[in-house]
């Protein structure tokens, strides 16, 4: 089991992003993006393609037959003729034909049709993977919304407080109350949240424009009652152990698919240093007269069956051979760093989890002292027994510190989205395109 893990609950896999993601309007957000997004339905197309792909491929191992009906009539001159006369000459034909049907002995046309159906797989497993990605792509983009619309409440709180500290400071000076240098230091200070604000107001403009690019649609006001709270968001994830990881996340299944293909697609260039045995062959009724096409002995048929074996191809086999080799290798290659990736990622997200969780409560108490801090100097100033350089720079950390928990409550919202993603979240819920194919029968698949 993965470190920080624990196996109480169900896996990710089997939670729903319905499910996982508690706040409405995060929950609208996902849906649009699901239903306008460009890069996702051009996953979904390229599965379509894959399974037409494969289509194709299932057909070959069976003959092709069609029906015929040919007629001709044709002029010969008496030059040509036998009888030395010349003459007219008619045929009409009525038949079913076999075209080039392959004698599947060496399992070339099976073996192109099971890397096809891996391919197939693979694809539709990719178009899952992105619909994950999307979904986290989505909740984190939010998230950071709402971090930005908090940490703008703050500045502007803190702007309308030092606003009214600068007023009362400027009637202190006029009366000669203070000197220039306190007034201008808390000037200093009232500059700083502003430009802070005004910081924070462009990150937040260039943001909604990327969660709009995201949703496909224009962003409908956020609720301003709704904080960087875990609680109000996205509960905690109880997380699986490393063998569920392996089943559910659908890019390591995609390398999979894609490595029996790899294997697959050696089998057939194998197979391609073995005769190759096809049939053709037609069987109807031929008559000279159109009337008698179909009267008593005018039965036709042809039977041509042909073998093909290779004896020199200037090593254009072995070469195909040897590159499914090498193809299968890369596949491998693929398929570890997937699994190793998949481990990374689970790793970071846990890790991320337990110290932002910790990060989170030494900067609570951090907030708490710096509060009592500004309050103290503030004392001291107003006493006469500090300069008010000391009560700036406690507010000025104190700020400075309110706006740092708000973005690690934030951060620790979003390792739990990335650890969603990183174990399959709500994989075994999505309806695969593959339930409408009927050819998943002949593989006993059952949809995810």
């Amino acid at each position: 089991m993965l470190a920080g893990a624990t196996s109480v609950g169900p896996i990710a896999a089997e939670i729903t992003w319905h499910e996982y993601f508690v706040d409405p309007y995060l929950r609208t957000l996902i849906a649009q993006a699901l239903a306008n997004s460009r890069d996702l339905r051009g996953a979904v197309l390229r599965v379509e393609e894959a399974r037409a792909t494969y289509g194709i491929q299932r057909a070959n191992q069976f003959p092709t037959i069609a029906a015929g009906v040919d007629g001709s009539r044709a002029r010969i001159p008496a030059d040509l003729s036998i009888t030395g006369r010349s003459g007219i000459s008619s045929q009409y034909q009525v038949s079913l034909g076999l075209a080039a049907w392959e004698l599947d002995f060496w399992g070339r046309v099976r073996n192109l049709k099971d890397a096809a159906l891996e391919n197939y797989l693979a694809t539709d497993e990719a178009r899952r993977a992105a619909k994950i990605g999307l979904i986290a792509e989505v909740a984190d983009a939010y998230l950071t919304l709402l971090e930005l619309d908090e940490r703008s409440v703050l500045a502007r709180r803190t702007i309308v407080s030092r606003e009214e500290s600068f007023r009362i400071f400027t009637r202190r000076y006029e009366v000669g109350a203070i000197a220039r240098m306190d007034l201008v230091q808390v000037e200093t200070l009232l500059h700083q949240a502003k430009t802070l604000a005004t910081q924070l107001e462009q990150a937040r403009a260039a943001q909604a424009h990327a969660l709009t690019l995201l949703v496909g649609a224009p962003l409908s006001p956020l609720p301003e009652d709704v904080l960087v709270d875990d609680r109000a968001i996205l509960p905690d994830l109880p997380v699986g152990l490393p063998a569920d990881l392996l089943l559910q996340r659908p890019d390591i299944v995609a390398a999979e698919h894609q490595l029996r293909a790899a294997h697959a697609n050696i089998g057939a260039a194998r197979a391609a240093f073995f005769p190759r045995i096809t049939l053709t062959g037609s069987f109807g009724t031929a008559s000279a007269e159109l009337s008698g096409l179909f009267d008593s002995g005018s039965r036709a048929w042809s039977f041509l069956p042909s073998l093909s074996l290779p004896i020199f191809d200037a090593g254009r086999n072995r070469a195909s051979l040897d590159l499914a080799k090498v193809r299968r290798e890369l596949a491998v290659v693929n398929y570890e760093k997937t699994v190793q990736t998949a481990f990374r990622e689970v790793s970071d997200a846990l890790s991320a989890r337990h110290w932002l969780a910790e990060q989170i409560r030494i900067q609570q108490a951090t907030l708490a002292a710096q509060a009592d801090r500004e309050h103290l100097a503030r004392l001291r100033y107003d006493n006469g027994s500090a300069p008010y350089f000391e009560v700036l720079d406690a507010q000025r950390d104190l700020l400075a510190a309110a706006q740092q928990l708000v973005q690690t409550r934030r951060a620790l919202l979003s390792s739990r989205i990335s650890l969603y993603a990183a174990l399959g979240g709500g994989s075994m819920h999505f309806v695969s395109i593959t339930a409408r194919d009927p050819l998943n029968s002949e593989r006993g698949m059952s949809t995810p």
